[in-house]
Order: C-alpha cells, then structure tokens, then sequence
C-alpha cells in the first residue's frame, strides 16, 4: 500500500513484465506503481515457470533412479512424500519472490493490492485506491482457458495453476489418476511430471497428435512417442462430449475415432490453452482496442490506439510476432518503459527470433519459423530432420532420443528455424537462436568448431546434412 496516488507508470500487474518495467523507469528517474489482485511476482514465479520446473526436475530423479540407463546400474525406488515436496516448492518460491520481487520495492517502486482497472484514461482503481499516471501499461498476463463442455461447470477440476504457492487451487496430494484435456506444452509437462511421481496419466487430444498446432509436425509425432513408451496413454482425434463427477472422482464421455468412450480418473487437469486477462480491467470504458482472441493491439513500440497507454507481456498474444513468454515480456517491459518515459527515446519491439523450451524428458527446444511458416513466407524451402542417434553425445551418455530439424532456405542457405527434440535442448536452442539473430547460413554451422562430444554438435550435424550423409563420417568431420 502507498499514500502517494500520482506517478509517471502505473502498471496493471506486477509480474516480470510489469517489474521490468518498474525497474526501468528507476533507472531513469521516474516513479512507478504495479497492482496485484492475487500475488506479486504474477504467473511465472508463483504458479507457472518455477514450480513447474522445480517439481519436473524433481519426478526425472525418481524416474532416473527406477530406469537407469545403463547396463551395470540397479534401478532403485525413491520414496515420495508428495507434501514435503510441494512444502520445498513452495519454499523455494517464498525464497526466489523474496529476492527478485519484494526486495526491489522502494521508494520509486510501489506496488497496491486489490483488482485494478482502468476508470479514465490516466486513472486505475486498484483495491479502494485511484491511482493516476503520466503513462500506464497493461500487464495482466493471461489465465487457463474453460472451454465449453456439458458438465465441466458442475465439476471440481485443476488448470495449471495447481503449482500455485498457498492458494485454496494448490494440490497437495499427488492422484492416483490424472484426466488431462488438451494436448500441448502444459498437458505434456505436467502429464509426464505426475506419471513418473506414480499417477496414472491419461491425455485426451482432439488433434491427431500431441503438439499439433504451431510445432514441426515430427515434433508431436516424437515426444507421443516417447511419452506412450514411458507409460503416459495418450488418446488423439478425441471429442470430450461431457464429464461428470462419480464419487471421488471424475468421468469424461469421449468421442474418439467416431466410437464413444469412458475415461475415469480421480482428478481432471484442463489445458486447453490461456487467454489475456482483459474482460475485467476496464478496457472498453477508455476505448483500447482488442484482438479476436482478447489480446490488446499494440504497435511495434507497444503502444496501444491510445497513445499514453501501452500493454506488454502475454497479454498482448501474438501482437507483433510476440510469444507469450517471460523473457520476452521482461524485455518488452523495459522497452515499453523507455517509450513511454524517456522523451525523445523511441525502441520497436524484434520478436523475430525467440528461443522457446519444454521441459519435457527429453526436452524440446524450438526457434523460428516451422517449414510450414517458412512456405507460406515465400521461401523455397531446404529442410532435413536427423535423429539423435548421430549425434556422438547422444549415444555416449545412452540417450538417444529424439531428433533435429533444421528449415532454410534453399537459395540463401540462411537458417529459418530449428526445432530439437533431445537431451538439454533447451540449452542448446539457444547456440541455434543467436546465430539466427546474425542471419547465420547453414556453413557458419558447420564452419564453427564445436566441443565433442555434446548436445549442441546436433546442429552441425544436421547442418551437414545439407550437402553430405553425416551417417557416414568419422566424428567431428565435416
């Protein structure tokens, strides 16, 4: 709470978009207040990317542990204690909000409790105070969709913010069996999660394959391979026609193939998506416009139709080639804080190469365009899938995995996107994205001189592939 009502920003949200710009209008000398209705520090570190990997990581050493991958090494049982893990979960993100969020607050930086919305165009009610800015940005993020299926209002269900920290929603006991509807990044994250902690895993797909829609179609085929060899069942073209509660648990009516049937677990997780939190906040009363999908409309220095008034992070969706992620909203956090505050100081948004992970086992990393992107943008395309069995780390460390996919185009060579299904992808995505960024070609991949044996050398190779069968050369030649 704070007693000072006027400032330079006032931000609606207080997550990693609303802090970076927060902290960059200290740095140049001006004030700025955040609003937070639930807690601060917003989706990422409370219920979203902290939690979620902190108990991924946590369910791959107990599934290591009971499947090693090598000859010579006994598998052994981990006992799990489900409470005690939320409960260090949940340390770690009082821990990490104490240091990167509640320390940073001072006397530029404020934050007010309460729902906030717009009342005029330089006024945001937050709680039962008016609070009035030179300049004002939308931050809200976005929330897990509901979609529309006969009986879901009359049955206890989770989304993803189960991981989050000390709310009514958090789940504290780990269920024997888990229906999750929907097929993408969150379904396949936490399906995995809960079934290597022992849970009984079933995902309800309406697409033909998992990871259908915005991913290189050999990425989906991939991990629901992997997944349905580790033991998670996964069912595709399924239509959930109803569900309904049956003592302690749930049942779903699915039409699957054209055939209805009955899927029953304890729980049901729904991840069919996230949509912009912009229905309550009092858009229409100032005349901001919206997308088709909610998102605020901005220009490419994140400024909405109303000149004084912008909007960064998830909120804005795919505004601008945006990817509603955290870096990318901590980043157009500050830029929107240099537009908004520093006079003559103009920076546009470059959303063209955004490096992207999920943390399934193995991992998945993607970057740019997908060869479909890349068509539909007018390229003659180049593009070559290798699998993880000729790449020399890969086999060494007896994890095979998955596969790399590598779209140029055919003319220039210059590399378009990559998509990696393996073993630390998410680290090695990013070697792929900063020599996107310089408009590397296929030959500065293969002309860098890469450590061996590693993950990263996957990018040489299937860059090699382009002239040569990188099945048939001795390692590290090119």
């Amino acid at each position: 709470m704070t007693n000072q009502t006027h400032f330079d920003l006032v931000i609606l949200g207080s997550g990693s978009t609303a802090f970076a710009a927060a902290l960059r209008a200290q740095e140049l000398g001006k004030t700025a207040v955040m609003t937070e209705e639930r807690a601060l520090g917003g989706t990422c570190v409370n219920r979203g990317c902290l939690p979620s990997k902190n108990l991924i990581e946590a369910a791959k050493l107990v599934y290591d542990a009971q499947h090693p991958r090598y000859p010579g090494l006994t598998p052994a049982s981990i006992t799990l204690d489900f409470t005690a893990l939320i409960q260090q979960k949940d340390e770690v993100i009082a821990s990490y909000r104490k240091k990167k969020y509640d320390s940073l607050l001072g006397s530029k930086i404020s934050v007010v409790e309460g729902h906030a919305e717009l009342v005029d165009a330089h006024t945001v009610r937050a709680g039962d105070q008016h609070l009035t800015g030179e300049a004002i940005l939308i931050a809200t993020g976005t929330r897990p969709v509901t979609p529309a299926i006969d009986g879901l209002d009359t049955v206890p269900y989770l989304t993803s913010d189960l991981l989050t920290h000390h709310e009514a929603m958090e789940l504290t006991a780990c269920p024997q069996s888990l229906i999750i509807i929907g097929g993408g990044y969150i379904a396949l994250e936490l399906g995995q999660m809960f079934h290597r902690f022992g849970t009984k895993v079933t995902i309800l797909e309406r697409s033909g394959q998992v990871l259908a829609h915005g991913y290189e179609p050999q990425v989906g085929q991939a991990i629901g391979t992997i997944l349905k060899e580790e033991g998670v069942h996964i069912v595709t073209e399924a239509s959930i026609q109803s569900v309904r509660s049956e003592g302690q648990g749930v049942v779903a009516q699915v039409q699957v193939n054209g055939a209805l049937q009955t899927f029953q677990a304890e729980k049901l997780l729904v991840a069919t998506g996230r949509r912009p939190n912009t229905e309550t906040i009092g858009v229409d009363r100032v005349g901001v416009a919206l997308g088709d999908r909610g998102q605020v409309k901005v220009n490419e220095y994140l400024q909405t139709n109303v000149p004084h008034i912008f909007a960064a992070g998830d909120v804005i969706g795919y505004e601008q080639h945006s990817q509603m992620a955290t870096p990318v909203g901590s980043q157009d956090g500050g830029i929107v804080a240099l537009n908004a505050l520093s006079g003559e100081t103009r920076r546009a948004v470059d959303h063209r190469v955004i490096p992207r992970a999920i943390f399934t086992d193995p991992q998945i990393g993607i970057v740019g365009m997908t060869e479909q992107e890349a068509i539909a943008a007018g390229h003659r395309c180049w593009c070559r899938t290798v699998p993880m069995t000729l790449v020399p780390r890969a086999g060494a460390i007896r994890d095979p995995k998955g596969l790399i996919k590598i779209v140029a185009d055919a003319e220039t060579n210059e590399v378009l996107g990559v998509s990696m299904v393996g073993h630390s992808a998410a680290e090695v995505i990013h070697e792929a994205a900063m020599a996107m960024r310089f408009h590397a070609k296929i030959q500065d991949f293969i002309d860098l001189i890469h450590v061996y044996p590693t993950m990263a050398e996957a990018l040489k190779i299937a860059a090699i592939s382009r002239y040569k069968d990188p099945a048939k050369l001795s390692c590290c030649a090119e």
